[in-house]
């Protein structure tokens, strides 16, 4: 019997909120962003992506409070590893100190550094990124680094 392949879905956790799925071999197979107006709308299309294939396996989370109660709930009721994490954690690891000296150049950091993560991982080029799809970018990132299915960043080209 084949084994299912694993998916890593990256949330940046909010109303806006910022979507990022990857494949075991590090490859991105989507990024987006959802604007929903109040917590009961979060919580169906919580339900329906967790739900959609391909299933994630495992969810990182940039965030806390009420509306990452809902992802972690609906989560655990479909058994997904949920890892939940600050943005500063993954900042520390993705960026030099000069680059997090506020939150207004990490912002700025992070859309350069997801735009290059988008080409080198296989999505689509966008026009534009949100703030919160590239953070969730970088949430995969994050999370392909620590799962090990990614070994380093960035990717060593021969």
């Amino acid at each position: 019997m084949p084994i299912a392949p694993c998916h890593l879905l990256a949330v940046d956790v909010g109303l806006h909120t910022g979507l990022a799925l990857f494949d075991e071999n590090h490859q991105l197979l989507w990024y987006r962003s959802h604007h929903l107006p109040n917590p009961k709308k979060l919580k169906i299309m919580i339900s329906k992506l967790l739900r959609d294939s391909p299933h994630p396996t495992h969810i990182y989370l940039e965030g806390s409070g009420p509306l990452a109660e809902l992802w972690l709930r609906e989560a655990e009721k479909l058994s997904i590893t949920v890892r939940q994490i600050s943005a500063e954690l993954w900042r520390e690891k993705l960026f030099y100190a000069r680059q997090r000296t506020s939150g207004t150049q990490a912002k700025k950091e992070a859309d350069s550094l997801a735009r290059l993560v988008i080409k080198e991982l296989g999505g689509k080029r966008p026009t534009q990124l949100r703030h919160d799809t590239a953070e969730a970018v970088l949430v995969g990132l994050y999370g392909l680094l620590e799962l090990g299915w990614l070994e380093n960043w960035p990717i060593n080209r021969k």
